[in-house]
């Protein structure tokens, strides 16, 4: 099953380091899902064995966001990033920010987009103490939810 629970995160992250397996997290609100999007998903993914995705919850989105997100609800996005090949588990977490879902996966790899400076990526110290890398990945330009949602404004106003 793709979608795990928040509680078993620590023993998800156990089990695949016992086979040996490379653990890639990335998080995001994943809004309405793009090619941005995918292209950064399937990138991650080839960081490693397996690639755990930590989506913000709706109520950390609309915290990080404002009130007129998430456009999609977590139910439905966690849905649709599950149906996604590059992604082997989603993660619904609703924390401020995933410091405490990486401290409990331990991922080998930690990936973030390019527009974060690394010393801004929550979770890259305990990453790289355990002997992991952080990865940043160059997105795709001219495309973000924000960009879709105002070009959608925009068009039918």
């Amino acid at each position: 099953m793709k979608l795990i629970e928040r509680q078993a995160v620590a023993g998800l992250g156990k089990t695949l380091r016992d086979q040996g397996r490379t653990i890639v997290f990335t998080n995001g609100c994943f809004d309405i899902l793009h090619a941005g999007h995918v292209t950064y998903l399937q990138a991650a993914a080839d960081q490693g064995d397996i690639l755990v995705l930590g989506l913000n919850s709706d109520a950390s989105v609309h915290r990080i966001k404002g009130p007129s997100r998430p456009v999609i609800s977590q139910e439905h996005r966690s849905q649709v990033l599950s149906a996604l090949a590059c992604v082997d588990h989603v993660v619904i977490f609703d924390e401020p920010d995933p410091g405490e879902l990486i401290r409990e996966l331990r991922p080998h790899v930690l990936v973030k987009g390019a527009d974060w400076a690394e010393a801004d990526i929550i979770g890259a110290d305990t990453v790289k103490q355990n002997g992991g890398r952080v990865e940043r990945m160059v997105l795709e330009p001219e495309i973000s939810t924000t960009i879709i949602i105002d070009r959608i404004v925009e068009r039918f106003s």
